[in-house]
């Protein structure tokens, strides 16, 4: 009963504001989630220092700051997505150079699109089923509350996204070979299990990477594209692709996850107030069994 009520005399109601309404929460909630709650400020400032040890505090601070405010900017963005129209997406998440990926459909090729928990993620996931002549497939774990994860996974689905645990992809692909999928991955979370994570330096640390694109896309022999969301300003958001193999099986081991991720860490260094910071993404140690690979082993 509280997440009903909590959906239809709170969310919903917030969703059908104008997005100028929906700032003025935004600059509230900073003040509430930054200034006065703290919110997981420690796990954020210990983040960021570790990323980048060559800043002082006064540079760290800045970037939570704005941190802060683009993650708040998330929150209403992201409550506006239970009712914003196909034309309202479009306006705000234009996609640059989607003719990257879909120029692999013609030849009827399972394709990958991996990228991180950067710019704005949802209203991404919303949109892409609107440009992509892929059928796209999102991978994602079910709430546990049904009614909120009913509720949203109607929000993301649309337009034109399907969405599917990890354990369904695999057989979904396989029994619709007239169809090709472009399955998306978001490859920056803290892996599950430490032992099958791929150990490399991110963020000027020793970081598990999930192993499950690369894995993936080479029993596929998929074409890989990266993609990055671009914060234009409040609420705008342009996305760019570029393919980082065209057939994953003829890559050796690990080339695959070195280049999302640093191509996702050279973003993140460019505008790093638009990452999620606030996730533990190091609260795992690598293993002594684990190897380490170094960052020079591929030419990327």
């Amino acid at each position: 009963m509280g997440s009903k009520l909590l959906y239809y005399l709170i969310l919903i109601p917030i969703s059908h504001l104008p997005f100028w309404a929906l700032y003025l929460i935004s600059n509230f909630l900073y003040i509430v989630l930054y200034k006065l709650v703290a919110y997981r400020t420690k796990v954020v400032r210990q983040n960021l220092s570790s990323a980048f040890p060559e800043k002082d505090e006064i540079e760290i601070k800045e970037i939570e700051e704005k941190f802060y405010r683009h993650l708040c900017d998330l929150i209403v963005e992201g409550i506006k997505a239970f009712t914003i129209t196909q034309e309202e997406t479009e306006k705000r998440m234009v996609h640059r150079n989607i003719e990257v990926m879909n120029q692999y459909k013609s030849s009827k090729r399972t394709a990958v699109l991996v990228g991180g928990h950067y710019g704005n993620w949802e209203l991404y996931a919303i949109g892409i089923g609107l440009v992509s002549t892929y059928s796209p497939i999102a991978i994602f774990t079910p709430l546990s509350n049904k009614f909120l994860n009913k509720k949203i996974t109607k929000s993301r689905s649309k337009y034109g996204l399907g969405l599917l645990p990890t354990s369904e992809v695999r057989a979904h692909i396989q029994s619709t070979s007239d169809e090709q999928s472009v399955i998306i991955f978001a490859a920056d979370q803290s892996p599950r299990k430490s032992q099958k994570a791929y150990w490399m330096n991110f963020l000027n640390q020793e970081t598990g990477i999930q192993f499950g694109t690369e894995k993936f896309a080479k029993s596929f022999n998929a074409v890989v594209i990266f993609g990055n969301i671009y914060k234009v300003k409040r609420g705008h958001y342009e996305v760019e692709y570029e393919v980082i193999c065209e057939n994953a099986e003829e890559t050796e081991y690990g080339y695959i996850t070195q280049a999302h991720t640093k191509k996702l860490e050279n973003i993140i260094k460019k505008q790093p107030e638009y990452w999620l910071w606030s996730h533990k993404r190091w609260k795992h140690k690598r293993p002594v069994e684990a190897a380490f690979y170094s960052d020079m082993r591929f030419k990327l």
